[in-house]
């Protein structure tokens, strides 16, 4: 749910979900700005986060989400 609030504050699109692994994958779609906001975000996390690291990889959409959604 924190990720989704950040995405909506900071107006990027995409989706968000917990892997059974205990880490969290997300696609982030937007300008540059919101995306590099986002990620710093999400280096630190919620207060009750312990995030350890972010990897991020580039990606080319065929089409753009339209929302941001928790998906698992």
């Amino acid at each position: 749910m924190w990720t989704r609030d950040e995405a909506l504050r900071l107006g990027v699109t995409g989706w968000v979900r917990n892997d059974a692994d205990g880490s969290v994958a997300a696609l982030i779609a937007g300008p540059d700005g919101a995306i590099s906001a986002m990620i710093e975000r999400l280096k630190r996390g919620p207060a009750s986060a312990s995030v350890s690291g972010v990897e991020t990889e580039v990606t080319r959409l065929e089409k753009m989400p339209t929302d941001f959604r928790i998906t698992g």
